[in-house]
This record gives C-alpha cells, structure tokens and sequence, in this order.
C-alpha cells in the first residue's frame, strides 16, 4: 500500500503534517476529511522525494539515524515481526519527517514484491555496505543475524565519530580564539605602544621594525586578506571536488609524515570492518572488496584495494596484494594471511578490525591530547615575540639614560 505525505489544516486552524498509507491520493483526502481537517496537499512520497527540489538540498540519514533505524530493525525482526510492520513501525518510531518518508517509501516498495534490499537501493539514501549486508542476509536467510550486525557495525562507527568530533571541540575554539587575539593586538595594541617609538632618533632593533610593519600591513590590508582568504577557500574546495584535486590532495595526505599515518589507519579500520561484516554475512570476496574499496575517502587506497580485488580474481593471494600496495599495517596483513592460509578469514578479519579501531582511537587520542599544548605553546610564543618586539626599544632607551 502506498504512502502519501499530507498537509492539513486541522479543526482549530492549526496546519498539521504527517503520512498516511493508502491506495489512492483520494482515499488519503477522505481520511483527513473523516478527521474535520481540510486537505492542502496530499502527494505520494516518492513522487514527494523527486520533486520537492535539487538533489543537493535532499536531506541524507544520519550515522546517529541509521544506528538507530538499525537497531530498531534488527529487533523487531528477531521478534518474527513480518518485515514490512518492522519497517512501518521503525518509521513511526522516527520524529523526523524526511526518515519516515523514506521508511513508508522502502515499505511501499517491500508489499508490491521488492526485497528490502531492492528497495532500500531505489531509494539512494543507502550505503553500499549497508545494502550489500542486508542483501546477503536475505540470501541466507538469516537477516536477524545480520541486522544485528550490521547494528553493532553502525553503532560503531557513530560512536567513533562522535568521539573524534567532541574532542576536536576544544582545539578549534583554542586556534580560533589565539587568531583573535592576536589579530587584535597587531591592530588594536601594538600600534598604541610602538607609535612613541616613531620620533625616537635612535635605531629601533629589527623585530621591532618587522612588528611595527606587520601591524600597518595588517590595519590597512586586512579587508583585502579577508576576501583572499574567503577566495582562496572556495577555489581549493572547488579543485578537491575535481577528480584531479581529490587525487592530488589524497597522495599529498600519504606523504605527510603524521597525516600518512593516521590516513592509513583510518581507512585500514574502515576496510577491514567493512571486510570483515560482508565476509561473515557470505558476500563474496571479490564483491567485499569492492565495497571495502567503495568505503575508503582515499582514493589513492581505493584504487590500490581494487587492484588487489582484480589480482583476486585472477587467483592471486589477497594479503600478498595488500601487503604490495604498502598502504595496509603489516600486522593486520600478517592477520590475513593467516585467515586465508588457515580458512578462517572471516574470523581473522574481525580480529583485525578490532585491532585496527583500537589502534585508530588510540593514535587520534594521543594526537589530540598533543594539539591542545601545542596551539598553546604557539600562542605563547606569537605574544612573546610581540612583548620581546616592544619591550626592547624601551630597555635600550634606559640603558642610555
């Protein structure tokens, strides 16, 4: 049965929204009319989806939305719900608007036939793992199993989100606030304590000099800095979107030092989580990699896993192809070939993630707890410059007197 999205005024005035299942956009009216509310619109979600603007302004799930639309799913399919109530009830259970259009859409589409993976990719607000998983969980049979799963996985991978974004608070406020400051004492402070310095006859020493230019450039110069800053912005974050930019910023990142490091990690750990759950779930290997290359922001690493996928496919050794590409930690290869040596790659996948994800928020960690008496020793030293700068000339002039 179809879903319809509405809008309705109801019998105070009031403008109510909402969806409503039937077999026609006429039934829906009659509904709200046997309610005393006057229909405004009444439109079928996905026809809704299609037309209610630009791709770009559509709204996207969320890791916290899809972890619990997730985990919600799995237990109400554990329960021997019939599907399709466990999808209905999942979108009724959401208190935003666009996930519930989604979820009745995906139900629309599982009673008129459509598997829940068929559907769930018609609707393109889906990952490929997400789809992949649950397609193979159809396959076997056992799609209790592999929701839940597949919850564990999302849940995860949002919580390590939002441990990385909380702890990246604090070193942002900190670099905002010691630009602020001392923005505002190169144009405010400074030029009121060096200007009794302009009449003095005597050689300034060269910091002093070097402050006191800085300062004018700054106070005369700082609206056009702006613009080329705001420019230089927008004209970089067009160019990454370029194939060509993505590239080039990609192989930039594994070649610095302390980024290379924490790339490789990241997008080891999201390989290896996104292996291990398809391999367990009975995706094919070759298909798992595939998707574990889809899964990757690099894509320097993407191309080097979809290599190794072709070599895979040929009859060539997985560990020895990632192990090639010299992107992978030795160690999680190691655990690999183990796995396919002994059979058990699945198993030795799942250690490996385990392993990865530990490795990743300890690295993350220790380079956060670094940046915060970093940004303060370099906010330190800006304001003794600045004090050495103007301190100087007037230790000079007490010398000579």
């Amino acid at each position: 049965m179809p879903a319809y999205q509405f809008t309705a005024i109801d019998a105070s005035g009031k403008q109510q929204k909402g969806v409503l299942e039937g077999d026609s956009a006429r039934q829906i009216r009659q509904q709200l009319r046997d309610k005393e509310w006057i229909p405004v619109s009444v439109d079928a979600v996905e026809q809704k989806d299609k037309h209610s603007g630009k791709q770009w302004f559509k709204k996207k799930i969320t890791a916290y939305d899809l972890a619990l639309l997730t985990r919600q799913l799995s237990v109400l399919v554990a329960a021997a719900i019939p599907l399709e109530e466990a999808v209905r009830a999942v979108g009724k259970q959401s208190e935003k608007a666009h996930v519930q259009n989604l979820l009745m859409s995906v139900r629309s589409k599982v009673l008129e036939g459509y598997s829940l993976a068929n559907a769930l990719q018609q609707s393109g607000r889906f990952p490929d793992l997400y789809i992949a998983t649950i397609a193979a969980g159809e396959r076997s049979g056992h799609l209790d199993l592999i929701l839940e799963q597949l919850a564990d996985y999302t849940e995860n991978r949002f919580a390590m989100q939002k441990k990385i974004q909380g702890a990246m608070i604090y070193p942002i406020i900190l670099m905002l606030m010691s630009f602020a400051i001392v923005m505002g004492l190169m144009t405010y402070v400074v030029p009121d304590i060096v200007k009794t310095f302009d009449q003095s006859k005597d050689a300034l020493p060269w910091i002093t000099v070097a402050l006191m230019k800085a300062s004018d450039f700054i106070r005369v110069a700082w609206p056009f800095l702006l613009v080329v800053c705001v420019v230089g912005v927008l004209f970089l974050a067009r160019f990454l979107r370029t194939t060509a930019g993505h590239y080039a910023f990609d192989r930039l990142t594994l070649k610095l030092p302390l980024f290379a490091k924490l790339s490789r990690g990241i997008n080891a750990a999201r390989f290896a989580s996104t292996l291990s759950i398809l391999t367990q779930s009975g995706v094919p290997l070759v298909d798992a990699l595939k998707i574990g290359a889809a899964v990757s922001n690099n894509w320097v690493i993407r191309d080097a896993v979809n290599l190794a996928a072709e070599k895979v496919t040929e009859g060539g050794n997985l560990a020895t192809q990632l192990e090639r590409s010299g992107y992978f930690p030795p160690m999680m290869v190691q655990m690999i070939k183990s796995g396919e040596a002994s059979g058990e790659l699945d198993r030795m996948l799942s250690r490996a993630s385990d392993m990865q994800d530990r490795e990743v928020t300890t690295l993350i960690s220790t380079l956060l707890a670094l940046l915060e008496p970093l940004m303060l020793v370099l906010m330190a030293s800006i304001v003794l410059v600045i004090v050495i700068a103007v301190m100087l000339p007037i230790v000079n002039m007490n010398n000579m007197i």
